[in-house]
């Protein structure tokens, strides 16, 4: 029963890789078909060459009756029979030399016509991945390693590419040339050719076992790849974390650690290629020997022409080769499967919705009702959490470390949503809006943003289609960061590098806030990003967003009393709960966490002073 149950989940699974193949191929399938037609013509052509040497070296020069076909006896008789044929043996020699011309254009066809597919069927595959990266919801990027979703795009894209330019097509070919083959060896002699295809069953079966063999192996080295990667990628984001603890050995150690596992799992995959291929040498070489030496004693008998013996030989070359490659393209198979699967994760994923086409209110009251959540389904990350946002007021949220603040602008945007409750904007619930509307209504500036590495003005104007320098130039002043970019040798043209690694805390964050000043949402989330800029930055700031966003909401989540006391509403959280709110005057008088905070940062501005 186990047995059964894992061959239909065996069969399932090659099954829906050859659907997700041929779904990928859609837009290079014209590619692929000149390419088999050319593969046909050439391989029926090459067929010809072993049978003109056998009627040349039997008929022409020897003195065998011809064996040919009607027309071509015909045209022989046209041309002066075959004693013109054996006096002017150059003809001979140029038909081989107009088949071979031939042959070789139609060569290049197919080599042409294979790139062209590959290409664009990796293209397709690029794009396809790409765009369910980004469609896919922020629960699946959390639970997925940066580095191993690279290598699934890189590696293992490339794996199936290989399989598809050299060994698709290569299948095709080697069915036709093995049919042919052994055609023409049996039109020959049926017990030589019984002898030479007796080896076809037997390297086949062999190769089959040896691909069942090495499929969990290539699944576990391309796991490991995986991982090794997802090792380098952290390290190369963190570099400077990594160096300013002294941590360089430690994370040498771990890499080399997962680099050793992937080493090994290599290594035994490669030895047992070289079994493979030594024993199935071993097993043509023996092949070839009984051809030679049967097909010599039925010559020397007179059973068989040496003609025929010449071109038998040639044929059962044309044989071998296919059984031998159809072992190579059974075992890359194994390969492109287990790539094929990975890649399948990704474009399977189950992504986001796009919400509903209810339309709203932008600047309306937020309201949260009775909203939980928990990222793991065990502890509740938000627990019953109700408020009212006003529109066009600034709500002001403090807590903890894990206490929630972050999670709710999450499930305002929609990163996430509750498992219990509702969030509505201007009486609409977010789940019956469009998704993508959602996030260019929701401005989210984030504690540590992300920059590109571009200019600071590209960064700046990275949600606009074209860059207004003066309106970058407003949006900078109004997040005071006019005077830091004045100072750069580039100015507004100075690239920040990957992440903004060029600038400090406090810039990054200034940047982001001008970012999303420029979009003009009517939704502005600042998510502690005001934490790296002094005090008298973040009074300006705070003011220049009162000034310029009038009518906007502002939800501003922070640990500093200056930045949350001009605040409509504040909202002070613990353990996902909302455990006082108010005015800053209010939650002063009632004392508890907000009140302790406000004091300590007091004693802490008066020690400073």
């Amino acid at each position: 029963m186990k047995n059964d149950k894992k061959e239909r989940i065996n069969r399932s699974r090659k099954q829906r890789r050859g659907v997700t193949l041929l779904t990928l191929l859609r837009g290079s399938r014209r590619f692929f078909v000149l390419c088999i037609l050319s593969s046909v013509l050439v391989t029926a052509l090459e067929m010809l060459i072993p049978r003109i040497v056998s009627v040349t070296v039997d008929s022409i020069i020897g003195k065998e009756e011809l064996h040919l076909p009607v027309f071509v006896r015909t045209w022989i008789e046209q041309i002066g029979g075959v004693e013109r044929l054996r006096e002017n043996l150059w003809i001979i020699a140029l038909l081989v030399a107009v088949v071979g011309i031939v042959t070789a254009l139609l060569k290049y066809l197919n080599t042409y016509t294979n790139i062209r597919g590959a290409e664009a069927f990796v293209k397709t595959m690029r794009d396809r991945l790409f765009v369910s990266i980004e469609h896919l919801p922020a629960s699946w990027h959390a639970q997925n390693k940066t580095g191993d979703i690279i290598q699934r795009c890189t590696s293992d894209v490339e794996t199936v590419k290989q399989f598809v330019s050299n060994q698709l097509i290569s299948i095709f070919r080697i069915v036709i040339l093995m049919a042919l083959s052994l055609t023409m060896m049996f039109l020959m002699h049926a017990k030589l050719a019984l002898i030479a295809a007796c080896s076809v069953p037997i390297v086949l079966t062999y190769s089959l076992l040896f691909r069942a063999r090495i499929a969990k192996l290539f699944t576990a080295c391309d796991e490991s790849e995986g991982v090794l990667s997802a090792v380098a990628q952290e390290n190369l984001t963190g570099v400077r974390v990594v160096r300013a603890f002294g941590r360089e050995a430690y994370e040498r150690d771990k890499f080399e650690e997962k680099n050793n596992i992937y080493t090994r799992l290599w290594m035994r995959l490669n030895w047992l290629f070289t079994w493979f291929w030594s024993v199935g040498d071993l097993l043509s070489g023996i092949q070839n020997l009984l051809v030679l030496v049967f097909g010599t004693v039925l010559c020397v008998r007179g059973q068989l022409t040496v003609g025929n013996l010449i071109a038998f030989i040639s044929y059962n070359a044309m044989l071998i080769w296919p059984v031998r490659s159809l072992g190579r393209v059974i075992s890359d198979m194994s390969k492109a499967g287990v790539s094929i699967d990975r890649i399948r994760y990704i474009l399977n994923a189950e992504p986001e919705d796009a919400g509903g086409a209810e339309k709203t209110d932008w600047h309306g009251d937020i309201v949260f009702d009775h909203v939980s959540f928990s990222y793991d389904e065990k502890k509740k990350v938000v627990d019953d959490v109700s408020f009212t946002v006003p529109g066009g007021t600034v709500l002001g949220i403090m807590g903890g470390t894990g206490s929630g603040k972050s999670t709710l602008i999450a499930l305002l945007d929609r990163l996430y949503d509750p498992q219990e409750g509702t969030i509505s904007i201007g009486g609409v619930p977010v789940t019956e809006l469009n998704r993508e509307e959602l996030h260019r209504a929701v401005g989210y500036v984030l504690q540590e943003p992300y920059l590109f590495s571009k200019t600071i003005a590209e960064n700046i104007a990275i949600t606009q289609e074209s860059v207004d320098m003066q309106a970058v130039r407003d949006a900078a002043t109004s997040a005071c960061l006019d005077r830091a970019i004045e100072e750069c040798k580039d100015g507004y043209d100075t690239v920040v590098g990957e992440r903004g690694v060029t600038l400090s805390g406090g810039q990054k964050q200034r940047c982001a806030i001008a970012r999303m000043l420029l979009c003009g949402c009517p939704i502005m989330v600042l998510d502690d990003s005001l934490s790296a800029v002094d005090t008298e930055t973040d009074i300006r700031i705070r003011e220049a967003l009162r000034q310029r966003f009038t009518g906007s909401t502002v939800i501003l989540i922070s640990h500093r009393i200056t930045s949350l006391m001009y605040a409509d509403n504040i909202l002070v959280m613990e353990d996902g709960k909302i455990v006082q709110s108010g005015t800053h005057e209010q939650l002063i008088a009632q004392g508890g966490i907000y009140a302790r905070i406000a004091a300590m940062q007091k004693g802490g501005e008066v020690s400073g002073q």
